[in-house]
């Protein structure tokens, strides 16, 4: 997946191609262990578990909403 962004430590990837593998435009974004994927539009958690310890900062939570 190519890189797209790299600030705080935190590495963001986009996978752009084939919209029958993905449809949902999404990014990744990963931390040390901790990764997760991100709906662009609107805008969502999708899943996974991301903890940075400057998330507060960001706007990031520890885990998806509900």
């Amino acid at each position: 997946m190519p890189e797209i962004a790299r600030f705080y430590g935190i590495i963001i990837t986009m996978y752009f191609g084939d919209p029958s593998r993905h449809p949902v435009p999404h990014f990744h974004a990963r931390y040390g262990e901790y990764q997760a994927s991100f709906a662009i539009d609107p805008p969502a958690w999708l899943a996974g578990i991301f903890a940075p310890p400057n998330a507060v900062s960001i706007g990031v939570g520890r885990n998806p909403p509900g």
